[in-house]
């Protein structure tokens, strides 16, 4: 039976759409039993989860996701005077929850960012001084979000000033803790937007990307193969395609001036965007080999049928195996476009000393399928383009080191060579990896302070 926006949903205002589960109650159903993480602990990070487990899949190592995503986005409503009060009530609430459930993905985690308009309208002249700075790109390290040359027009660039990432195995904690954070911050912060979704959990079965997906009636989740991860068939969390703990950070690559204080020391940035996936067209329009060739590389030896496919280091593509994909094929595929800009060049001496090897991978991804169209929930539904029925989709979660690091990597995606090089594709042309079957609608980058600047970076000082 197809689910209804209002079936999916069960509620309507923001207060109600915190506390509501709708279809994604079915995840934990679905589910035969705890997913068996292991470890606790906080690090001086937001953007790092403790007690992640690697198991193995078709031979490769695989981090286990977390089964439960949300992320709220929103804006600040107290005015300026009132944030210094403001920003230990929200240290507070955080701190209470910190002590409540472990950093685990059997408790919980907690990722906030803020937007480039909450530095600019709230905290200029400390955001002049101490916002770091990209030394690579000779700009800030948090900018404005762009559109891509793959991009549809109407692309919404967001200007929220903070988004919280909630993430746990247990939806319970999301939803308790959600409402407890924005019970305690009515008249200072107002959600924006609230967005659901789920990593499906390689434990046998169809999996919860197809169960989900056939759930609510989605065209093409009929076509998922069973077991996959997520709605797009191959398995995104092998370990050698995330990068390792730490690597995000501002400070770890050298490519960040952290300023006079050393004020984001430990924090990272986020790019947040939600795209539409079109699974009809990915799996009736390509075989598995054409589907190989998108997602990989063209003519990458792949088992038939295969969901988790080897990325390691050593077989890291270069520019000069892109450009020649280009010019052989027509074609260049999604992982290969991107490895050029998204894992390391040559070896690096991270700045607490560990050694990244060539060809590691440097994002570190936090991206779950949806079912919203394209949100769970929306405070201007008319301008976020709300749909009645659920919709395969994705919010793509990433952390890297800067702004213009994440854009050099989209960029990859439309064929932009990191030395400057544009392989000629038509937007959106086939050849050119995912991007045939994809539609962003929403985009905007934060910045992550880290754990002991989480709560209205900067305020302190003004």
């Amino acid at each position: 039976m197809k689910l209804t926006r209002k079936e999916l949903l069960v509620g309507g205002a923001a207060g109600a759409a915190l506390g509501a589960a709708g279809i994604y109650e079915l995840v934990d159903k679905l589910a035969d039993s705890p997913p068996g993480h292991f470890g606790e602990g906080r690090d001086p990070e937001q953007h790092l989860l403790d007690g992640m487990r690697i198991e193995k899949q078709e031979g490769v190592e695989v981090v286990v996701p977390v089964r439960h995503h949300q992320l709220v986005t929103a804006r600040v409503v107290a005015p300026p005077d009132q944030l210094r009060d403001a920003r230990a009530d929200l240290a507070a609430v955080l701190t209470k929850l910190d002590a409540d459930y472990p950093g685990t993905p059997e408790g919980l985690a907690i990722t906030v960012a803020w937007g480039l308009p909450y530095f600019q309208t709230y905290v200029a002249d400390a955001a002049e001084v101490h916002l770091p700075f990209d030394r690579r790109a000779k700009k800030r390290a948090l900018i404005d979000a762009i559109r891509f040359p793959s991009d549809p027009d109407d692309t919404l660039l967001e200007d929220n000033d903070a988004a919280f990432l909630f993430r746990s195995d247990n939806e319970e904690h999301i939803r308790t803790a959600a409402t407890e954070i924005f019970d305690r911050m009515k008249g200072v912060l107002e959600p924006t937007s609230i967005r659901k979704g789920f990593a499906g959990q390689m434990d046998g079965g169809k999996g919860f990307p197809k169960e989900m997906a056939t759930a609510a009636g989605v065209p093409g989740a009929d076509l998922i193969p069973d077991g996959s991860e997520l709605f797009l068939g191959f398995t995104s969390t092998q370990r050698n395609t995330l990068g390792p703990p730490r690597i995000v950070n501002f400070e770890t690559l050298g490519l960040v001036d952290l300023g006079p204080r050393s004020y984001f020391h430990g924090g990272t940035h986020m790019h947040l965007s939600h795209i539409f996936e079109d699974l009809e067209a990915w799996y009736l329009n390509q075989d598995f080999r054409d589907r190989v060739n998108t997602a990989f590389r063209p003519r990458l030896p792949v088992r038939p049928g295969a969901q988790t496919v080897p990325q390691p280091p050593s077989r890291a593509s270069s520019e000069s195996d892109v450009r020649r994909d280009y010019h052989r094929f027509g074609a260049i595929g999604h992982s290969s476009s991107l490895q050029p800009a998204s894992r390391l060049q040559q070896d690096v001496r991270g700045s607490d000393g560990t050694l990244y090897r060539k060809g590691t991978a440097i994002p570190q991804r936090a991206d779950f399928n949806t079912l919203d169209n394209p949100f769970f929930w929306s405070a201007d539904p008319k301008r976020d383009r709300m749909g009645e029925d659920p919709a395969a989709g994705l919010h793509f979660v990433v952390f890297n080191p800067t702004s213009d690091d994440f854009h050099r990597n989209r960029l990859a995606m439309d064929g932009v060579l990191p030395g400057g090089e544009k392989l000629q594709f038509a937007p959106r042309a086939a050849g050119q990896g995912f991007n045939s079957i994809l539609r962003t609608t929403h985009r905007q980058n934060f910045l992550v302070p880290p754990r002991r600047h989480r709560s209205f970076p900067l305020v302190e000082l003004t």
